[in-house]
């Protein structure tokens, strides 16, 4: 039976970053597949990136208890983690990885309990913040002030997380992050 870890942090903070390095320390992890009501890109497919649901299939599953966690980004655009999905997962003996937001990490871990280690990535300051959003130059200034402005709310959650690693210094947070989680799949 695989274990669950939980990723959350604010934009900017190099989450992402950190889960693709760990992806490739032979783990046995898998990213947890989610479900989503907007149609596919490209060449995305069913079952691979997402579970293409139609809304009114997402509001009926939310109905149904089936979503550790979900939330409506814009009206009928929902995004969730299927309990049958991550069971599957785990029953396959994988260690499933959540990039979720703070709230969707909470509801995760207080589902499964000791069975997940959440991880909290914090930035250095708000300010380190703004200029990481401003140095990758994809976002409009209101974009980053949002964004920015939903960190502050973010961070006031890293209290709740297992562990908080401080990405100050890249290398210096993949090898803490990869070091806390050998720990918890050799326990």
């Amino acid at each position: 039976m695989g274990k669950l870890i939980i990723f959350s942090a604010p934009s900017g903070s190099g989450k992402s970053t950190i889960i693709n390095y760990l992806l490739t320390q032979n783990l046995n992890l898998a990213f947890s597949i989610s479900a989503t009501s907007r149609p596919p890109r490209g060449t995305e497919q069913n079952g691979v990136e997402y579970f293409f649901l139609s809304p009114e299939e997402f509001r009926q599953r939310i109905a149904n208890n089936e979503f550790l966690e979900y939330e409506e980004v814009y009206e009928n655009r929902f995004y969730g983690t299927l309990k049958s999905q991550v069971e599957k997962q785990l029953a396959d003996g994988q260690n499933v990885i959540f990039d979720v937001d703070v709230v969707g990490g909470c509801n995760i871990k207080q589902f499964y309990g000791d069975r997940a280690l959440s991880v909290f990535i914090m930035p250095p300051s708000v300010e380190e913040l703004r200029k990481r959003l401003n140095g990758r130059g994809t976002d409009v200034p209101e974009v980053i002030e949002s964004r920015i402005a939903k960190a502050e709310f973010e961070l006031g959650y890293a209290g709740k997380f297992d562990v908080t690693i401080v990405n100050d210094n890249l290398e210096k947070a993949k090898a803490e992050a990869l070091n806390v989680i050998r720990k918890f799949l050799n326990r």
